[in-house]
């Protein structure tokens, strides 16, 4: 006996919004990257260089992260019997990756900087930082909502909180150069947003491969969920449990419940109290059961597959 639960909530109007917010952000980011470009050579300060350099790759990240949003929504098929949810993490995993290649492109360039500082117009740093950042934490804001449960979004706005903090210290850098003349400052701040990017990218990378991997999430506790499921009135035991993420906000259970040799009607019965439970106290929507007698069971908890070799004669 089988049962499969899968509930799904409206969000059309909820992704709409997102998406146009992810659109004017990108459009706002893709104008100023230009402008950070033609100041950052004027002006020979390689934060701001820096800043276009992460700019451009947030142009990137929204694109992506955009396209991702638009294909999510789009149904099952008979190709993709999971839907397009797994989208949003590929384009978290090309992001988080993006960033660590650019953190490793600033300490590398800064490097060279700090052996021979060249002279900085803090005066072009410090019109243009102050312009960058009021554009870089407006498009940071815009993504920000929602960000907290979607790993797409975050990495998009990991990418903009990374250039909300370049703007600033390029600003500060360039109010200290145009006292003291240190311009040694203007490559130790990119190496602090080097270091920042670099720490927040990993964090992202880290939950990508968790879930690429399908792992069961960070914050179930498999032991205390099978002693949950096992004290659901009727069930006998649990085995061959699986439990893994399409997405951040996605869980998806599966497993063989072991229960007295009863009607199908008293099977359904247990399995809506076990769908309640995954769904209240795991929040997993979308639980596949199938139920068994005792005496047809496994011994293992976790099922041990393998992949098999077929030879032809």
């Amino acid at each position: 006996m089988h049962s499969h639960s899968h509930s799904h909530s409206h969000f059309g109007d909820l992704a709409n919004q997102t998406t146009k917010r992810i659109a004017l952000s990108l459009t706002l980011t893709a104008v100023f990257v230009l402008v950070e470009i033609v100041a950052g050579i004027w002006g020979n300060s390689l934060a701001l260089l820096t800043d276009a350099a992460h700019n451009f790759t947030d142009v990137i990240a929204l694109g992506l992260s955009w396209y991702a949003l638009r294909i999510a929504s789009k149904p099952a098929n008979a190709g993709k019997t999971f839907g397009y949810h797994r989208v949003g993490i590929l384009v978290a995993l090309i992001n988080s990756t993006t960033l660590i290649l650019i953190a490793m492109g600033i300490f590398y360039e800064a490097w060279k900087r700090l052996l021979t500082p060249p002279e900085v117009d803090s005066t072009i740093l410090i019109g243009v930082g102050v312009v960058a950042f009021l554009i870089n934490a407006g498009t940071a804001w815009l993504v920000q909502k929602g960000s907290e449960h979607d790993l797409n979004l975050r990495s998009a706005f990991l990418h903009l909180m990374g250039d909300v903090l370049s703007t600033l210290g390029a600003v500060i850098a360039g109010i200290v150069i145009a006292f003291t003349q240190w311009n040694w400052l203007d490559p130790m701040v990119s190496i602090l947003i080097g270091v920042f990017i670099l720490f927040n990218a990993w964090s992202v990378l880290k939950q990508t491969i968790h879930i690429l991997l399908e792992s069961t999430p960070e914050n179930i506790d498999i032991t205390e969920m099978v002693t949950s499921l096992r004290g659901v009135d009727g069930v006998r035991d649990i085995h061959d449990l699986h439990v893994w993420s399409i997405s951040e906000n996605l869980r998806m259970l599966s497993a063989h419940v072991v229960i007295d040799n009863i009607s199908v009607g008293e099977g359904v019965s247990i399995q809506q109290n076990i769908n309640e439970l995954l769904a209240h106290g795991y929040n997993i929507q979308h639980a596949t059961l199938q139920l068994e007698c005792e005496g047809c069971q496994s011994n293992e908890l976790f099922c041990q597959i393998a992949e098999h070799q077929h030879s032809h004669a």
